[in-house]
């Protein structure tokens, strides 16, 4: 055998090595297996298999939801009644879920159900009482309740927690108006239609106190 022959022989046996090293090693790709991302954004298809890419399966609403849903319809068609069964049903599944707690006053308040009303708001408040919505939705139930006192304290705090809200000045203003405080009022109609001139209501309320049409 020859240097040269000697050399491919050495060769060969080193090529056989590693083909069947690799082979037993379990290294290579199993016909079969899962593939399995290597890294957490890594996708199977994409742009390069668009064919390959899996969609997202639709996610259905939850209970919750879908009653919220109800309460929504039912108040559109103004079927009250139908509405505060189905926000009623939500209460009962999370006694503190805030959208049914706003919405619930609302309802109360349509059909002048004034002290329920108050106890949803109140709720609302001792869940986060930096909600001025929740305020002013309170200080107008109070107003009706004849509670003027605590009416003007939480019209007060919305306008505190959002001073360029117009509707807040407004709200409070109808409830000096109410109360036959005029001069007050039409401050504060006025400062409502500075923050917001498309407000109608404000500007024609101006008008009526500003000349005294009252």
């Amino acid at each position: 055998m020859t240097t040269f022959q000697l050399f491919l022989l050495i060769i060969a046996a080193g090529v056989f090595y590693l083909f069947f090293k690799q082979l037993f090693s379990g290294n290579h790709p199993k016909r079969g297996v899962d593939f399995e991302a290597k890294v957490a954004d890594e996708q199977i298809g994409g742009i390069n298999r668009p064919d390959k890419t899996f969609s997202t399966p639709k996610v259905e609403p939850t209970r919750i939801e879908e009653l919220l849903t109800m309460a929504d319809e039912a108040v559109q068609k103004e079927d009250f009644d139908e509405a505060k069964k189905a926000l009623g049903s939500v209460l009962i599944i999370e006694e503190n879920n805030m959208d049914a707690l706003q919405k619930m006053g609302y309802v109360c308040m349509q059909t002048g159900e004034y002290t329920e009303a108050k106890e949803n708001y109140e709720k609302l408040l001792a869940l986060d009482d930096n909600d001025d919505m929740a305020h002013v939705l309170l200080a107008n139930t109070l107003h009706k309740l004849g509670e003027e006192n605590k009416a003007e304290k939480h019209h007060e705090k919305a306008i505190k927690l959002d001073p360029e809200y117009a509707p807040h000045h407004f709200n409070y203003a109808n409830t000096l108006y109410d109360l036959g405080r005029k001069e007050e009022a039409l401050a504060g109609y006025r400062k409502a239609y500075a923050l917001d001139d498309s407000l109608k209501e404000a500007k024609e309320m101006i008008v009526k106190l500003e000349n005294k049409n009252v």
